[in-house]
């Protein structure tokens, strides 16, 4: 599968956290993000469901064949498909794929399983640069699972790929979770 692309709309959309080349605006329709708790992992997660009424932004990014293995790896909670009716500006018909969690796999979040702060700023900093403001509000209005519990460890981030946000990223994150009604645990 050489020159294939990956759609991203998580932490796949902050370049930081992987070396795939050039991120080229993209979105999905008829597809929305969800936070869930899915098996093997001891956090929640984002992935997407079904739904005809939403389109998701995110980024395609060109994955060398050797490296689907790793990038697999990565995403090892999950299943990769191809994607069909992706909105992008390449040129052709791209091999477009992307990653999500079977819903036979979801579980309800719980305290146990909460989202990590760390893993949402790195979400939150890619959409940033991704489009400044209004495309990070878009993020949190096309996902749903707010009400699950978010765990502040931005002083010692769980999340392996974390990043430092800026004070401006760092405000815009608080108040899109304060717009959200969404806790801060410890």
């Amino acid at each position: 599968m050489e020159h294939a692309f990956v759609f991203g709309y998580g932490s796949l959309v902050n370049p930081a956290t992987h070396a795939y080349g050039k991120l080229h605006p993209a979105a999905l329709p008829g597809w929305r993000r969800v936070w869930r708790h899915v098996e093997g992992r001891s956090v929640a997660f984002l992935t997407v469901t079904r739904d005809p009424s939403c389109r998701i932004e995110g980024v395609i990014a060109p994955v060398p064949g050797v490296e689907w293995t790793e990038l697999d790896f990565r995403e090892r909670s999950y299943v990769r498909e191809s994607a069909t009716g992706i909105e992008h500006s390449l040129t052709g018909t791209p091999d477009i794929r992307f990653y999500h969690a079977p819903e036979s796999l979801h579980r309800p979040i719980t305290g146990h399983h909460p989202i990590l702060l760390s893993y949402l700023d790195v979400v939150v900093q890619g959409y940033f640069r991704l489009g400044g403001a209004a495309t990070v509000r878009a993020f949190f209005a096309t996902t749903e699972g707010w009400n699950a519990p978010v765990l502040n460890d931005r002083g010692n981030p769980r999340y392996p790929r974390h990043q430092v946000l800026t004070a401006e990223e760092t405000a815009l994150a608080d108040a899109c979770l304060r717009d959200e009604g969404v806790a801060l645990i410890s």
